[in-house]
């Protein structure tokens, strides 16, 4: 039988193709995916880092030379974030950080204490004991910082991380791509309610409970206790807006 000769990278090639070529245009498409992910993730931490506030203008030229990209992954980056209802189109002046108005601001809500209760519900039925432990330990350190009285900046941080806990011991990929978005919106929202001392220990309190519920492992009580703690600030955060809009 006669040997089949194995065919050679110039037979496998259609006619006309440049085969470098064609490879350096890949990688050159995906180094530039790269980049715009990166600018997605790099303006995404500023957002959740109160860095923008609502109405803000999102001029391309400052956020490229910001994080040190041309202009073309950042206007990329900020096209994902307008999918996301998080930027908008301004006519011929680029994008814009959402206003976040009453309405906008009821819908976000209702949205978290529906996704952030079934997170809840899930860490109790697919958390590890270790992982529950470290969600108590990021609420001891919540408590630490304020009764030993440190600034409002280092708590609010904590509280993120709790949050941010809480969802990755779903151990749900869908619900975590729903809950990325608004939890970056919460960085729009101006002011951290936990600037005020009262709201400060009522979260703690909301805190404890999420916590013992998901230690006893009782799903239902973890899904109620964080859905109530979602309306208490929904409750201060529209009362803020309200006062603010009579000052």
């Amino acid at each position: 039988m006669a040997s089949i000769k194995s065919p050679t990278a110039s037979e496998h090639q259609p006619k006309g193709v440049d085969v470098k070529k064609s490879i350096k245009k890949r990688s050159t498409k995906e180094d530039s995916t790269s980049l715009s992910e990166q600018a997605y993730q790099a303006i995404r931490k500023a957002i959740r880092q109160r860095r923008f506030r609502s109405g803000d203008r999102l001029r391309e030229n400052e956020l490229a030379e910001m994080l040190g990209f041309s202009r073309t992954p950042v206007r990329e980056a900020l096209a994902r974030l307008q999918v996301e209802g998080l930027a908008a189109e301004n006519g011929q002046r680029g994008f814009m950080i959402v206003e976040f108005d009453h309405v906008i601001v009821t819908e976000l809500f209702v949205m978290r204490e529906v996704l952030e209760g079934t997170a809840a519900k899930l860490a109790t039925r697919n958390a590890q004991d270790t992982e529950i432990s470290w969600i108590r330990y990021l609420h001891d350190q919540y408590s630490d910082l304020i009764h030993s009285g440190k600034p409002a900046h280092l708590i609010t941080e904590k509280n993120r991380q709790f949050h941010e806990a809480l969802s990755l011991c779903a151990h749900n990929r869908f619900l975590l791509r729903m809950l990325e978005p608004i939890h970056d919106a919460l960085g729009l929202l101006g002011e951290s309610s936990l600037m005020d001392q009262k709201r400060v220990q009522d979260n703690l309190h909301d805190h404890e409970k999420i916590v013992k519920a998901l230690e006893s492992r009782d799903a239902n009580l973890a899904e109620e206790s964080a859905k109530k703690h979602i309306q208490n600030a929904y409750a201060f955060r529209i009362k803020r807006m309200f006062e603010d809009s009579h000052d």
